[in-house]
């Protein structure tokens, strides 16, 4: 069935969404005419689009999919997982107490119900009879010992500024968790469903494979290559995964990538460029799946080295920034201009009246003159790893030429970024994977004590509202609180946040089943256990 003039892959997926989201017929072919698009074409498109979600699943066959960033740091183990690839394993292997659906609700994984009376105090109540790949019955035991890792420092949890508010993690019996925190949180049954917080089998300690009660065994995990896993036919939900196996991999560019998935070599290609989305268009044999749920990549300046010691500068970078040129020739208008804070649109706590800065060259240069760095030669290092950043450099790099700022872009390898340049480069870029709420947000990325604190931002008054926050159940109250916030971190972080990312995933036609998730691209990193092939 041919497509109409103007009318894409793209545009199909915006109405599988719509569709999916509860309009109407109606609704739809009013979208799709002022779109261009004739009432017998629309027609054709609202069945293509209502036969893809009506898709009968069908178990079997194996998955190759690509991620775009990998390296011998992959990890096993969910409590150190940092990127896009070790979440992917985290969500095939293990499960989670819960989980976040396509609309953000929290559902119950291997938890069978959370309570509280107060927000401080809570129990939790395990599913039983679910078993781990060896045959170990889950236990609270298992789910005592998981939570308490991230509070040993030397384990090294990326989740640790997060699981310091539970002061109290113990077992009532054999299928209940009492969970104590400093202060209540309203929040704890969405944090269970981070990533980080997958439950291993008491005493874990071995991460050369994974012993998880997840919908897949591990078959092969090699760190920077690939790793494997099979249909795990005990898992303990009614409907197993649909594929008998995939295998999940790198490639790190762009190109290589989206070639892969249009050669048939891949099924699935994460995270593409959006300069890329033309390849898409006209083939039959290819789609993208695009969401947009609180993706950025960042421009990081560390305020604890030069020059961003200097305020000026990073005011000036502020103001130098043309997010209007990232967004619509960047990005190809996939994405959201934003207003240097985390928080999304999308978030009912996103701060509705912080303005973006506006791009104002001369402003910048006023700023450079104070701070008097006007001719010196400044690197940025940038890389294909985060997503979009090289191409938000050269936008910066000539936007400071105009002013006779020297901007150096300084190019450097995928492999090897996250460790050597992020978060060490006193200019560099990030891309942050999005996250359910605010207070995860601040915890990891801005509070003193960050693990990933990306500009070395430090306030005191900061962290005392960030906790007073976390603590406040009055909604209206809250939210005042999160709005400030956000107020501080755009005007004293060092952090560049020019717009939010659309993700675009592109998948084969082969594949269904893939849907948008809060926590990210891939289906929250999770498709594998949720896709299906067609027979």
């Amino acid at each position: 069935m041919s497509k109409p003039t103007n009318w894409t892959n793209r545009d199909d997926s915006m109405v599988e969404d719509m569709l999916r989201r509860g309009a109407s017929r109606r609704d739809l072919l009013k979208f799709m005419m002022v779109s261009g698009v004739g009432a017998a074409a629309g027609g054709s498109i609202l069945l293509r689009a209502g036969n893809a979600l009506a898709a009968t699943p069908v178990s079997g066959g194996h998955i190759r999919a690509a991620g775009w960033s990998s390296s011998t740091a992959d990890t096993l183990d969910p409590a150190k997982a940092s990127n896009a690839t070790d979440y992917v394993r985290c969500c095939a292997f293990y499960n989670r107490l819960t989980f976040l659906d396509e609309k953000g609700i929290v559902r119950m994984e291997l938890a069978d119900k959370i309570d509280t009376k107060d927000a401080k105090t809570w129990e939790i109540k395990l599913k039983s009879g679910v078993e781990f790949h060896d045959g170990k019955t889950l236990n609270a035991d298992d789910v005592v010992y998981s939570l308490k890792r991230h509070l040993d420092k030397s384990v090294g949890s990326k989740a640790h500024s997060i699981a310091e508010q539970m002061t109290e993690i113990s077992k009532v019996d054999d299928l209940t968790v009492k969970i104590g925190l400093l202060a209540a949180n309203a929040d704890l049954p969405t944090i269970l469903a981070l990533h980080h917080f997958m439950i291993l089998a008491d005493g874990t300690t071995d991460f050369t494979t994974a012993n998880g009660t997840g919908p897949f065994t591990c078959k092969t995990f090699e760190p920077g290559v690939r790793s494997i896993g099979v249909r795990n036919e005990n898992y303990f939900k009614p409907q197993k995964a649909y594929l008998e196996s995939f295998e999940f991999f790198a490639i790190t560019d762009n190109s290589a990538r989206i070639n892969a998935l249009l050669s048939g070599d891949i099924q699935l290609a994460a995270n593409l460029n959006p300069r890329s989305m033309r390849m898409l268009d006209g083939n039959d044999s290819v789609r993208a799946s695009i969401s947009t749920s609180g993706n950025y990549t960042d421009l990081n300046i560390r305020l604890d080295q030069d020059p961003g010691t200097h305020f000026d500068f990073v005011e000036g970078m502020k103001n130098l920034v043309n997010r209007d040129m990232i967004k619509n020739s960047v990005l190809r208008g996939l994405g959201e201009i934003a207003n240097d804070q985390p928080i999304p649109p999308s978030n009912r706590y996103y701060n509705l009246n912080l303005e973006p800065r506006a791009y104002d060259p001369d402003k910048a240069l006023f700023h450079f003159k104070k701070a008097g760095l006007v001719g010196t030669e400044i690197p940025i290092v940038t890389s294909d790893a985060a997503n979009s950043a090289v191409d938000m450099a050269t936008v910066i790099q000539q936007a400071g030429s105009e002013i006779g700022m020297k901007l150096k872009v300084e190019r450097v390898p995928s492999d090897g970024y996250w460790s050597n340049y992020w978060l060490k480069s006193p200019i560099h870029f990030g891309n942050i994977n999005p996250r359910p709420t605010p207070d995860i947000l601040f915890s990891l990325f801005y509070m003193s004590n960050a693990p990933w604190n990306e500009s070395r931002y430090k306030s005191d008054k900061f962290d005392s509202m960030v906790l007073e926050a976390r603590g406040e159940l009055n909604e209206d109250k809250r939210s005042t609180i999160y709005w400030e916030l956000q107020e501080m971190i755009s005007k004293e972080a060092g952090t560049v946040i020019p717009a939010w990312l659309s993700n675009v995933d592109g998948v084969s036609s082969k594949v269904e089943g893939l849907r948008p998730n809060p926590l990210g691209g891939m289906m929250g990193y999770a498709f594998a256990e949720y896709v299906w092939l067609k027979s």
